[in-house]
């Protein structure tokens, strides 16, 4: 399966607590820690479960490939770490949901589901499929004539629907643009990382069995408060927070507005109205979910590694008859601890659906009038209902409580209490008998029902306890075969194969005319268009370039302009010298620049190839290049070393963490952009060389000479072999020029005292270093002043010198370095 697994897009933002700590978080992401993958993947046991992965398709590709109901134990799109898998599932007899699930899970004829596309419309058990068009829109059709349900999405680039390690389900196009994703549309769970937004809410399943939607919510209320909601077929209630509370004795903040929750790997579950638990399990880092249950409790469940079972560590709600709707109208919830939870119908009433309690009772007398003689009330004790008040008196007397309910042809009854806090008697007249309960929390709590005087009523009434539905779904439809004459039927193929032969004619028809203009085709184009760029003309990049009169750069390769779009976006255009090894720099530049994907690299938007003009547009660099800063003096101590350490990152990623092996080969200030906010951006790909992976030992072929002189490493005068450590070479003269501010292929001139010297930049600081304790006061930039770091621009010289030894082992590698100066950065800031 080749969907992108993604971290959630960094325009969610977050304001809320992390757990365990004092600090709030803004505009982070969450990370799902996956060490459990690993240990999941030494385990023999667990592993030999999985169901063959390797033998499933691990995509599904636009207008090529489709899913089928009929084989859903081989058409299953499975995640590259084996955890989660895609497919069609059973959900009753006939009937069949897409969705996603765990691999592994004891006992196996448990699925584990996470998320279902169709919940409440299942499909056909025959010639139901999923597909992906060539519209870029992923549908599901029912027996393979009615859509059920869809993506709604089109795309004219390539498109991939896969499963991403987290669970989450991706469509994307060629240019890694998602266009759906599962995590954005949950059912009843939430994955770790997944994030419960202002737009998103959990909603229960019907039943255990039945997966249908069912009568509870979790979402953010209109006060910004994570809340879970019982809305039922007649009526609707919140019942947690629990309703009684206001949001501050609660606990919860009211005064933001991200809305956002979201469980981490480690069992830390945090929202932004400053609601924030740990499971039991806390710091294991496990296989967990959150999941709001069909009896309306949300609980976070780990999954044991050893047993493959799940656990629930932790739980919203204790006492589980303190949630509306379990029993419905006209019952009574209590808890034993040997059986559970049980439901009651009061006195007088009858279980309407034994197979389903959220129904509720119903009267088993008519009634035939509203005359208060004929009533009175019967007293059951340790009984509440909570909500659907008529009326509220406080201070009120038992006598008065009475008459107010017998003279009310609604009142079904009424509550009549004494409040310690108050020091007097209330009185509560109810419309309905909704969310009753029995239970510890309302000992002392009586209600009266009102009843007819000509009844009976025993002293103990029938209790039921509460059962799970088992639901068979069934789906009554017929697809009859229609009488057919064997007349339409020959003329229906006749006409298949005319047409099969009109298009076959049309098609050699094209491929005569295409190799017949070949020649006169840009070859180029064709082969650029394929990596996903826009293909700018050369008039529309000369318009936006006014004529190529804003000039902002120039270099060996070309000159950089800067344009400003048809859509208003700002960038740069990098026009080639064609005679200059034009053509083989943009073919080089576009081919290696197509593969990267990185903050600390330069990002392009397209090209222009006609005629003989070679252009690049670039995303537009505020504050210009290094060099243009160095010279200028708009560079304290602290952007230069964050400058030094995103260089490094974005280095770090071309060597050692792209598929190819790519060699900058011209690492200068001049190559290093700076955004609006100081932050660097390797650029200038002209020269680099892209090599294969698998021969990383072998000493690579260059045709010539490369680089800058100044910063070019000993290996090219001296033909040696040529590795990722001339990029560290240069990539050490450039910190040095950032420290000292002088240009290395200059003589400079220190002056301490009377003492001078004349020589090369490295020999000077090497010279310095040697002679002097204070050598980095000495050689520092007399622009950044005397108020910076020395720890850090120490760090940074010694890193320096490390870069440019003569001996290319000798120097450390782009990741050393990055480790090297984020260690020290942690140190000096007191982040562990």
């Amino acid at each position: 399966m080749m969907l992108v697994a993604f971290l959630y897009q960094a325009h969610r933002r977050r304001e809320n607590q992390i757990c365990g700590t004092n600090n709030t978080f803004k505009d982070s992401k969450i990370v799902v820690v996956p060490e459990f993958l690993e240990n999941r993947s030494n385990n023999t046991n667990s592993s030999s479960d999985l169901r063959s992965i390797q033998n499933y398709d691990d995509a599904l590709n636009k207008g090529y490939s489709t899913l089928s109901v009929e084989k859903p134990e081989q058409d299953i799109i499975v995640s590259k770490n084996g955890m989660f898998s895609s497919g069609f599932f059973k959900v009753g007899d006939n009937a069949f949901s897409f969705g996603i699930w765990f691999t592994t899970t004891r006992p196996a004829s448990q699925t584990t589901v996470v998320w279902t596309a169709n919940r409440d419309q299942p499909v056909n058990g025959k010639r139901s499929t999923i597909s992906l068009s060539h519209s870029g829109n992923l549908a599901l059709l029912d027996a393979g004539q009615f859509q059920t349900w869809s993506s709604e999405t089109e795309s004219f680039l390539p498109t991939q629907l896969r499963l991403s390690d987290d669970g989450n389900l991706v469509l994307e196009d060629s240019e890694g643009d998602i266009l759906w994703q599962s995590f954005d549309f949950p059912t009843d769970t939430l994955l770790p990382g997944q994030f419960l937004t202002r737009s998103t809410q959990l909603v229960s399943s019907r039943t255990e069995s039945n997966r249908s939607s069912g009568f509870y919510k979790l979402s953010f209320n209109d006060d910004n408060v994570l809340s879970l909601l019982y809305d039922g077929p007649d009526v609707s209630s919140s019942y947690w927070p629990p309703p009684w509370e206001s949001s501050w004795q609660a606990g919860r903040f009211t005064y933001n507005s991200s809305r956002i929750a979201v469980l981490d790997s480690l069992g830390c579950f945090t929202s932004s109205d400053e609601y924030t638990v740990r499971t039991s399990d806390y710091g294991a880092v496990l296989p967990r979910r959150l999941t709001l249950d069909h009896d309306g409790n949300l609980r976070v469940y780990s999954q044991d590694l050893a047993s493959e079972r799940w656990y629930a560590s932790w739980q919203a709600i204790l006492d589980g008859c303190s949630i509306h709707g379990v029993c419905g109208a006209n019952s009574v919830c209590s808890f034993d601890h040997r059986k559970g939870r049980k439901c009651s119908c009061v006195p007088g009433y009858k279980v309407k659906n034994q197979s389903d309690w959220s129904y509720g009772c119903e009267s088993m007398f008519a009634a035939t009038t509203c005359n208060e003689s004929e009533f009175t009330f019967l007293e059951m004790n340790h009984a509440e209902f909570y909500g659907y008040d008529k009326n509220y008196t406080p201070n009120s007397t038992f006598t008065g409580c009475e008459t107010l309910c017998s003279n009310d042809c609604e009142c079904k009854g009424f509550q009549y209490s004494y409040d310690e806090a108050s020091g007097c008697f209330k009185c509560y007249t109810k419309t309905q008998l909704l969310n009753g309960e029995n239970s510890p929390r309302v000992a002392g709590i009586v209600t009266y029902l009102k009843v007819f005087k000509t009844k009976s009523f025993p002293a103990m009434y029938g209790e039921f306890f509460i059962r799970d539905s088992v639901c068979s779904v069934e789906i009554p439809r017929e697809y009859l075969k229609k009488h057919v004459s064997r007349f339409l039927i020959f003329f229906l193929w006749f006409s298949a194969a005319i047409g099969v032969l009109e298009i076959a004619c049309i098609f050699i028809v094209y491929l005569l005319i295409k190799s017949h203009r070949g020649s006169r085709i840009d070859q180029h184009g064709y082969q650029l268009a394929t990596v996903g760029f826009r293909k700018f003309s050369y008039s529309e990049l000369k318009k936006a370039t006014k004529g190529f009169s804003q000039e902002i750069g120039r270099g060996a390769g070309g000159t950089v302009y800067k344009a400003l779009l048809s859509d208003q976006g700002i960038a740069a255009v990098k026009k080639l010298n064609y005679a200059k090894q034009g053509e083989s720099e943009f073919l080089t530049e576009v081919s290696i620049i197509g593969r990267l994907n990185h903050m600390n690299l330069i990002q392009m938007w397209g090209y222009c190839a006609e005629g003989k003009h070679r252009l690049l547009v670039y995303e537009f660099m505020k504050n210009g290049s290094l060099a243009d800063n160095l010279s200028s003096n708009t560079l304290d101590w602290s952007k230069r070393y964050n400058i030094a350490l995103g260089t490094a990152r974005g280095l770090a990623y071309l060597h050692e963490e792209c598929l190819e092996w790519i060699l900058h080969c011209d690492i200068k200030p001049q190559n290093i952009l700076l955004d609006s906010n100081f932050q660097p951006k390797v650029a200038d790909f002209g020269l680099s060389k892209l090599l294969n992976r698998d021969d990383l030992n072998n000493s690579p072929n260059f045709s010539m000479i490369r680089g800058t002189r100044g910063y070019m490493a000993p290996e090219w005068v001296f033909n040696l072999a040529i590795t990722s450590k001339v990029d560290v070479y240069s990539y050490g003269i450039v910190l040095l020029e950032m420290i000292t501010g002088k240009n290395p292929t200059a003589d400079v001139q220190a002056i301490n005292g009377d003492e001078q010297y004349n020589g090369r930049l490295v020999t000077w600081v090497r010279q310095k270093k040697r002679e002097s304790a204070t050598w980095v006061e000495q050689i520092m930039d007399s622009a950044v002043g005397s108020n910076y770091d020395k720890n850090k621009m120490e760090i940074l010289a010694r890193v320096a010198l490390d870069c440019i030894e003569e001996d290319k082992d000798g120097r450390p590698t782009m990741s050393q370095v990055v480790e090297m100066l984020q260690s020290h950065d942690c140190d000096a800031s007191g982040v562990a």
